[in-house]
């Protein structure tokens, strides 16, 4: 099958920074809805009128991948209004309750990057907001997309978002 919108691609691929170093590595396939909300618009026009056994060697500056990085989306809040087990790497869908930094986005995701006695750094960036990547991919299959996953606009799971952060040391997947 001709890859074409909209379709599922099933991928593998390893993601580096500009330097080269391992960001993620997909080793096992996971399926993507091209026309929708699960890949990257450099990384579908890539794939288009490909097949099985299509790889791609593609380099994304950050307007192209996650977005530039953005200082105001770096803020303090008091450490009384987080969990007692707060940790760095630990995320909010939107402003935790009881932030008080006005106008802050509510659809971000925010990460904890410090926790201090008195206060917590909070990050509404992307985790790659601000890099340039490497990403080499390989299609495994391509088959037609079900109404409901053009509907939703995504294979459900898909986790091209990185949103999750790994541990030093560790891969998403």
């Amino acid at each position: 099958m001709i890859i074409s919108s909209p379709c599922v691609v099933s991928l593998v691929w390893r993601l580096e920074d500009a330097q080269g170093q391992l960001i993620d590595e997909l080793a096992d396939p996971m399926e993507f809805l091209l026309g929708g909300d699960d890949l990257l618009p450099k990384v579908e026009q890539a794939l288009i009128g490909q097949t099985t056994g299509f790889e791609a060697h593609l380099h994304l500056e950050p307007e192209q991948a996650f977005g530039d990085y953005h200082a105001d989306l770096v803020f303090f809040e008091k450490r009384e209004i987080f969990p007692e087990q707060v940790y760095e790497g630990m995320q909010f869908d939107g402003p935790p309750e009881g932030a008080t930094t006005p106008d802050l986005p509510k659809d971000a995701i925010y990460t904890v990057t410090e926790v201090y006695d008195s206060h917590v750094v909070l990050d509404g960036n992307h985790p790659l907001a601000g890099i340039a990547i490497r990403l080499n991919l390989k299609v495994c299959d391509v088959r037609s997309a079900t109404e409901e996953e053009v509907e939703h606009g995504s294979v459900s799971t898909s986790p091209f978002s990185f949103a999750p952060t790994p541990a030093p040391g560790e891969t998403v997947h």
